[in-house]
């Protein structure tokens, strides 16, 4: 199901700047009840993205509209958003007269194994780099081909994610996914000033730690760091929180803070769907 400038079509124009440079910004929202969950947040991100790139911002009562309308009906699923700066313009230069595109997609929710939940995911450690670029860092623009090549490292299903290093080796997140990990019971994730994706997740995990009073420190971390944690977990809108049970061949057990973390978040999502 689609929606292209609120109209039920899906064939957007080649000379739509998205197709040809990336220029534009995404988000990927988890649809459940009918619902497109935390999407306010998820709007409020696509704002701060518009405002980075200049793309003039759109009607978010529109999209707010229009995302409730392809998510109705839907019991679980993955509701896709994209905005482009439109067609036009010469080269990379940009129109002078800034017409954005708008697409709404509705697709079926991933299958996971419900153990990728309960007992954790097999993790490793991605060869390809992201680039620092501090103008970029914490939005979700369409340019992905990091994450494309880093997610190609592996085509096996044993490993579920990748962790990904910019290119001062600090460890930054996933291919799909924002890091978290804990040791002596603080709660740490990468700093993302430089570069990676502030997940709308990552945010309310933060948010709950601060909340009750557990402690967080955001800053740039080793590899090393990671592997001698006592908890390690990744997170995302459509995967939620899954606990990281082996990373490359180190173990871990699915530990205190990140089981309470995971009830706490699945009775936020359970009030979100109006469950």
């Amino acid at each position: 199901m689609f929606l292209l400038n609120g109209e039920s079509r899906h064939c957007v124009d080649v000379s739509d700047r998205g197709f040809q440079y990336g220029d534009g910004l995404f988000e990927t929202i988890a649809v459940c009840n009918g619902r497109p969950l935390f999407l306010q947040r998820h709007l409020d991100r696509l704002l701060k993205g518009c405002r980075r790139l200049h793309i003039p911002p759109p009607d978010l009562s529109l999209l707010e509209s229009e995302a409730r309308q392809l998510s109705a009906g839907a019991d679980v699923a993955v509701l896709k958003l994209i905005l482009t700066r439109g067609s036009g313009g010469r080269g990379y230069r940009q129109p002078e007269q800034i017409v954005p595109t708008r697409l709404f997609s509705l697709h079926p929710s991933p299958n996971y194994p419900d153990c990728y939940q309960t007992d954790g995911i097999v993790a490793r450690f991605c060869e390809w780099r992201l680039a620092i670029n501090p103008g970029f860092a914490g939005i979700k623009h369409m340019n992905r081909l990091e994450q494309v090549m880093a997610r190609a490292e592996w085509q096996h299903d044993t490993v579920q994610e990748g962790l990904m290093f910019d290119s001062d080796d600090r460890i930054v997140e996933g291919t799909m996914s924002n890091l978290f990990f804990v040791k002596d019971g603080i709660l740490h994730t990468p700093l993302l000033v430089n570069c990676g994706i502030a997940g709308i997740l990552r945010q309310i995990v933060i948010e709950f730690a601060v909340r009750n009073g557990l402690a967080l420190s955001e800053g740039h971390f080793s590899k090393q760091n990671v592997l001698e944690a006592d908890e390690v977990f990744v997170t995302n809108s459509v995967i939620g929180i899954w606990p990281v049970k082996q990373l490359e061949k180190q173990c871990f057990c699915v530990g205190r803070v990140t089981r309470a973390i995971q009830q706490w978040y699945a009775g936020a999502h359970k009030l979100e769907a109006n469950l």
